[in-house]
């Protein structure tokens, strides 16, 4: 699953940019415009995807014959190969060049977006998401990077929103657009959204796009593919550790071999943790680790949008298969808390600056939390108590929280580390889904799995409020 909403620190990689006009390379405004619709559309193919993905997720599962723990690697193969090279492809960009990258970007995501409409079995399926997660790892930080790089500094606030409000509705519209697809076409559908997108995209940055001004800079490649391998042999110890009974087409797996999966998974972190502190380019320098304010911060958002991702997951198979709701009515209940946030996060932005980020950091999590603890015991509730009502309140309080976040790590860090900064913590988020979904598709096994998997999304949410509360200094 793509990220359901604009990543916690996106901002951080336009600031990051330095100045076109002090540069003496500043466009046209009209072009500049096309550029900033350029960028809005490729995001918008993976923001659509994820979200309207989400409500696909139960037919998909039915129509391939599998089991949750298989599904959930639909969505962990994407999600575990975007954690991985994000900063990878934001250095990419810099050395080939951005726009070079926003287009090759989006024709890897178009193609893999036709390979996994085609799929005719999981298998294939989440091998095409391992490439879409590769597109993916490239255009979104090219996307972001090219609006730094053809934006003045003092246009990149606007152009930022202008970008930031047509990603979500975008997302908001993604479930209510695939619960229709899915209804009228078959979950394949949803997939076939892509890549005339792609193509529009390729043809607009050959046509209106700058020429590309590039860096030299090193990126890690050891370090990206030991913490992509050690990701992976957690989630899938994660995934197994509570599946009672494997699915027809799958073996049965030994609670020694998941162990020792998951154990190697723990060891991979350790060897990456030594291997950032021994390399001449590593992808998260010791300085950041140390500094005790980022180092909260990203604890935090690891907890937060753990609980998030466990929601995600669980939500559509509880409407689904136990409401007995149609794909689009599903997709339509989601509507409350993306369109809170997307609403409400400008406003509540503003009223951080007045009353300082650290408190409407605890408090959106806090909100957060207590939504899903609503959801957790509101199983037998109605429709509007049970789901819309608390959908509301997580979406209000994760625009409480989303802005003041981004301030914080940038702010939290030296200049010449904001962009830097925002990529660990875009990564941290990628993380966060792939262990929430792991987590959620082990729970969902369980008897009742669907009422522990929200109980648990709500104790790592409060968990982050409290880290945000020891790690963040008051006034912050």
């Amino acid at each position: 699953m793509a990220q359901p909403f604009v990543e916690p620190c996106s901002r951080g990689m336009v600031e990051a940019e330095p100045c076109p006009r002090e540069l003496g390379r500043e466009i046209s405004l009209q072009r500049r415009r096309i550029v900033l619709v350029i960028c809005i559309l490729a995001s918008s193919m993976a923001f659509i995807d994820g979200s309207a993905l989400t409500v696909a997720l139960p037919n998909l599962r039915a129509d391939l014959e599998t089991d949750l723990a298989s599904v959930q690697w639909v969505l962990n193969g994407y999600v575990v190969t975007l954690a991985s090279i994000t900063l990878v492809g934001g250095a990419l960009a810099d050395v080939y060049g951005k726009a070079r990258m926003l287009a090759i970007g989006s024709l890897i995501f178009g193609l893999a977006s036709a390979m996994c409409a085609l799929a005719p079995s999981v298998a294939w399926l989440i091998a095409a998401r391992v490439l879409q997660g590769v597109g993916a790892a490239i255009l979104t930080p090219s996307s972001l990077a090219l609006i730094g790089a053809v934006y003045p500094k003092d246009e990149r606030n606007r152009a930022v929103g202008v970008w930031a409000a047509a990603s979500a509705l975008t997302t908001a519209g993604g479930p209510v657009l695939g619960g229709w697809l899915v209804e009228t076409f078959g979950w394949q559908s949803v997939f076939w959204i892509n890549p005339p997108l792609a193509l529009v995209v390729v043809g607009m940055v050959a046509a209106f796009a700058p020429e590309d001004r590039r860096e030299l800079r090193r990126f890690d490649v050891i370090g990206a593919a030991i913490l992509a391998a050690a990701l992976a042999a957690l989630a899938w110890a994660l995934s197994n550790a509570g599946r009672h009974a494997p699915a027809e087409s799958a073996p049965a797996i030994s609670g020694v071999t998941i162990a020792v999966v998951g154990g190697l998974g723990v060891v991979g972190l350790a060897l990456y943790a030594y291997w950032e502190r021994i390399s001449p380019h590593p992808m998260t320098p010791p300085r950041l680790v140390e500094n005790r304010t980022f180092f909260g911060l990203n604890a935090s958002t690891l907890m937060i949008y753990s609980g998030l991702a466990i929601m995600f997951f669980l939500l559509p198979f509880d409407l689904v298969d136990r409401r007995g709701m149609t794909p689009t009515e599903a997709g339509l209940a989601f509507l409350p808390f993306t369109l809170g946030l997307g609403l409400l996060s400008r406003p509540f932005g503003a009223l951080a600056d007045s009353i300082g980020a650290r408190a409407m950091l605890i408090a959106g999590a806090a909100g957060a939390s207590l939504a899903l603890l609503w959801m957790a015991f509101g199983q037998n509730a109605s429709l509007i108590l049970a789901v819309i009502a608390p959908m509301t309140l997580l979406g209000i309080s994760f625009a409480v929280l989303v802005t003041p976040l981004t301030a914080s790590v940038i702010s939290s860090v030296e200049r010449n580390d904001e962009g830097l900064a925002s990529g660990i913590n875009n990564a941290i988020s990628r993380v966060a889904q792939l262990l929430g979904i792991a987590l959620a598709a082990s729970i969902a096994s369980l008897e009742p799995g669907f009422q522990i998997g929200f109980m648990a999304a709500a104790a790592v949410t409060m968990a982050g409020a409290l880290t945000v509360a020891v790690s963040v200094p008051p006034g912050t």
